[in-house]
């Protein structure tokens, strides 16, 4: 029995393909993760470096049954959004961080507006457009990475899909203050993670680690700890601890989410996966003394920041743990804001959250499909999507970042 015979689901026409295939094709439509989507002869195929409508030359990087990987290396007819690349090193040989710089930005908005909707109506079965937002400047945005060494000691990026590192000599979306020329031109020892980070203040943190095995790098250079503020609120947060790497992203999520939670004196409200506190820090204000935040997250680094931050807050709760665990002890909240990391808060958290009635749920997202599901989840619990905003707080890349506002559906 022939692989086609034996999965119905495949033509019987479908032409196979071969890593190294090379021929001209069509490109449909943005897909999820940054490809570009290609029917050829019954073969549907991903291919990055495109951009729909345009007649293109690639290559099959990757083969499978149900679909395959390309890259386009020449282009026929180009898209009259086609753009130079503002990066030497944003090419199909080049890093891999940066998959839209051959883009123009409106297009790269639209683009990320059309994964969105895609998304909403394939997995949540809902009719979804939103505008993603511009937020600043498409370039030096970034006061945080993570980058490798080569055997040789060259700083650099991996390849898209490859654990090939590119040594790259400037990166164009990092902060300037972060000196990368400066730090690409140091001679590193082999084989290592380099992870570096900018605080408010302009302090630079280093931290090295081999990337051979798991264990945590250590900071080499500068504050273990950064000193940043938002909003007039000063906070901590330690080398090991999650930031929010787009220079205007605290700023801009957090006005975001105080216009859908709408917070109220008195309030009591849950902050689930809240880091070292970002968002709890701009709550207090509001539900005054009489109301409370309980902090949630799964990182103990985060948690000691968080603790530290708010030592001076009688009515803010830190808790370490997996929050589907931890959930299920709270009897009450006003209002559940949730900061998941890219794989989503998932079914039981849905469940434990709708169980505390709260008027309102916020979602912060970074991955449209994992927010699309859960809004399935949600819905099938009694809570409707009422709005949703989206932000280009990640420039030149397929990431999207997302605020939702889910309330009770009133039933008559």
């Amino acid at each position: 029995m022939t692989s086609k015979e034996a999965n119905p689901r495949i033509p019987a026409d479908r032409v196979d393909l071969a890593v190294g295939d090379r021929f001209i094709v069509t490109i449909e439509k943005v897909a999820h993760g940054g490809h570009f989507i290609v029917r050829h002869l019954g073969a549907v195929i991903f291919v990055r470096h495109g951009i729909p409508g345009e007649e293109v030359e690639i290559e099959i990087t990757g083969t499978g049954s149900s679909f395959n990987r390309a890259d386009v290396i020449s282009v026929v007819t180009a898209s009259p959004d086609r753009v130079s690349a503002p990066c030497q090193f944003a090419h199909r040989a080049g890093c891999g961080g940066c998959d839209f710089q051959h883009i123009s930005l409106p297009r790269q908005r639209q683009l990320k507006s059309e994964v969105i909707t895609e998304q909403f109506s394939r997995i949540a079965k809902q009719d979804i457009e939103v505008d993603v937002e511009e937020v600043g400047a498409a370039l030096g945005y970034r006061t945080r990475f993570n980058a490798v060494t080569t055997r040789n000691g060259d700083l650099g990026f991996k390849q898209a899909r490859s654990n090939k590192v590119i040594p790259v000599s400037d990166c164009r979306i990092l902060s300037p203050e972060m000196k990368y020329q400066e730090l690409s031109s140091r001679r590193w020892k082999g084989d290592l993670r380099v992870e570096v980070s900018l605080s408010s203040t302009g302090e630079r943190t280093i931290a090295t680690g081999y990337s051979r095995d798991d264990t945590p790098v250590r900071t080499s250079e500068g504050p273990d700890v950064g000193q940043y503020e938002v909003n007039g609120f000063a906070l901590e947060v330690s080398q090991r601890s999650f930031w929010q790497s787009h220079k205007l992203a605290p700023t801009v999520l957090t006005k975001a989410v105080l216009e859908y939670a709408k917070l109220q004196l008195g309030d009591k409200v849950l902050d689930l996966y809240g880091g070292v506190g970002l968002f709890t820090s701009q709550f207090l204000e509001l539900v005054g003394e009489s109301g409370s935040v309980d902090l949630v997250e799964g990182s103990k680094n985060a948690t000691a920041d968080a603790m530290r931050n708010f030592a001076d807050f009688s009515n803010v709760s830190v808790h370490t743990g997996d929050v589907a665990k931890l959930l299920p002890r709270f009897s009450k909240a006003d209002v559940i804001v949730l900061d998941p990391p890219r794989e989503g808060a998932g079914k039981d958290v849905v469940t434990a959250m709708v169980a505390l009635k709260p008027r309102s749920i916020v979602y912060i997202a970074c991955d449209p499909a994992a927010l699309a599901r859960d809004t399935t989840y949600l819905g099938e619990a009694g809570y409707k999507l009422q709005q949703m905003r989206a932000f280009d707080l990640f420039p030149m890349t397929h990431h999207i970042e997302s605020v939702a506002l889910f309330t009770p559906i009133k039933v008559s």
